[in-house]
């Protein structure tokens, strides 16, 4: 059973949900790359553009309707750092303390703010405010997300950076300019926040946003991210007690054999617990390339209020003799391109990911073990335009976060990807992960059947077998 405190929601990105109707946000390098001829003649991306969209920006009253409909009682929201700040911030001067190369401290003061509010955009701040009132007018929870993969031209320009084009990896300088950000947003929307967000996913940025895979690299990239966020934590707490948290994409890591398990526990340390233990515990061991470096920081540590996991497919890995000491199986979890079914005989969904709803109580197990934090599962979903497993992958993977509550692990939400369809990074609007079909030229929302499966879990508040 779940009590009447859990929270059944959904997860929205500003950039892959807003535009469509009005008010295009032209100012991200998400938009540039996705605009690029180039890139949609090399494949980088799918030719779809974001500016064609499903319209969140304008059609947000008739989703959050719909969201109530269901019996959601939650969400998480972002707020697009390039629709706040289109011009560079950096005019407005920040103090900060720089030790080492690592960006130890950024000094927010209420000065520094209402500069800010000078150059922000307040076209886009009354219209976020439009939004979270909305959304909060139906008695919902609501989780603000500050950075969710795009981030503002004057930042990180991919003409002009084709190194770190894809996405971007966080320097010291981001580093200053998102907690100032981050101080911004906390100061002007935590009336309506319950909970605040600084990343989705920064896992999924640093391990792709550079040609250089090597393990040194991707050290050094998750320093970076480690610190944007516990600088962030500090400018949010500038402002506002109420909880910060970051969200992860985890995979279930699972060992291919038993010879494999060593090879499962380095993946998992590498893949999760290195950045989580140093802005937990402030134990940088594993984030740290230079071992001249102090490996124990506290300005780092205990900068986790509350616990997000995404969780969509496992991963199966097995040892391997290069740096990293594993690799993947393909034919599992998220590898599983054009097949039907996985080697274990799994359902596979349109993205090529693997039905494995064990693997949710598994990462729910892992990290409440380890850290004993709050957790929240901020995204679950996939891609079925036919609607075909969607119902099974619901009622699967929340029978599963039952079983992890019952057996004492703290499970305070569940967060659906995706209440509508949406532009999927590169795949663009081939893969439809909504609750809700939406029509890309007219915007038309029609509910898909399986949302009535959620609809009735939440409504008896246990998952009931489905016949």
């Amino acid at each position: 059973m779940f009590d009447k405190n859990f929270k059944f929601g959904f997860s929205e990105c500003g950039f892959q949900f807003e535009m469509g109707l009005s008010d295009e946000d032209k100012n991200s390098d998400w938009y540039a790359w996705a605009n690029s001829k180039s890139n949609a003649q090399n494949h980088y991306v799918s030719g779809d553009l974001p500016q064609n969209g499903v319209a969140y920006w304008d059609m947000y009253p008739i989703d959050h309707e719909n969201a109530r409909n269901l019996g959601m009682n939650s969400g998480r929201l972002s707020v697009e750092w390039s629709r706040i700040f289109p011009e560079s911030t950096e005019s407005v001067y920040a103090d900060s303390i720089i030790e080492n190369g690592d960006v130890k401290k950024v000094i927010i003061t209420m000065d520094m703010l209402e500069k800010l509010d000078k150059i922000a955009n307040q076209d886009a701040i009354s219209h976020y405010s439009d939004i979270f009132s909305d959304f909060k007018s139906r008695g919902n929870f609501l989780i603000i997300n500050l950075y969710h993969w795009a981030i503002p031209l004057w930042l990180n320009n991919p003409d002009k950076n084709p190194e770190k084009s894809l996405c971007n990896c966080f320097d010291n300088r981001i580093i200053i300019e998102f907690a100032k950000y981050a101080a911004f947003i906390a100061w002007k929307f935590d009336r309506f926040a319950d909970r605040w967000c600084t990343m989705n996913e920064p896992n999924m940025v640093y391990q792709g946003c550079s040609m250089d895979h090597s393990l040194s690299n991707t050290i050094q990239k998750k320093r970076k991210f480690a610190e944007g966020h516990a600088r962030a934590y500090d400018s949010i707490k500038y402002v506002t007690s109420k909880p910060v948290g970051i969200i992860f994409a985890n995979g279930d890591i699972m060992p291919f054999s038993e010879k494999d398990y060593e090879a499962s526990e380095r993946a998992k340390y590498i893949n999760r617990y290195s950045v989580f233990d140093s802005i937990i515990k402030g134990n940088c061991e594993g984030i740290t390339a230079d071992d001249k470096t102090q490996n124990l920081r506290d300005d780092l540590m205990n900068r986790v209020d509350w616990l997000g996991l995404n969780y969509y497919s496992r991963d199966v890995v097995e040892k391997d003799d290069g740096e990293y000491g594993f690799k993947i199986v393909k034919g599992y979890g998220h590898y599983c391109p054009e097949m039907e079914t996985s080697k274990a005989g799994n359902p596979v969904s349109d993205t090529g990911w693997e039905i494995y709803p064990e693997g949710i109580y598994n990462i729910i197990h892992d990290y409440y073990n380890r850290y004993g934090i709050p957790i929240t599962i901020t995204e679950n979903g996939l891609a079925d335009e036919a609607d075909k497993y969607r119902s099974y992958y619901i009622s699967s993977h929340l029978s599963n976060i039952e079983r992890a509550i019952k057996d004492g692990f703290k499970v305070e939400g569940y967060f659906h990807w995706a209440l509508t369809d949406n532009f999927e990074w590169a795949s663009g609007f081939s893969m439809k992960f909504g609750l809700f079909s939406v029509n890309m030229d007219t915007k038309e929302r029609k509910m898909r059947q399986s949302a009535l499966t959620l609809k009735k879990i939440i409504e008896t508040r246990e998952v009931i077998p489905l016949e």
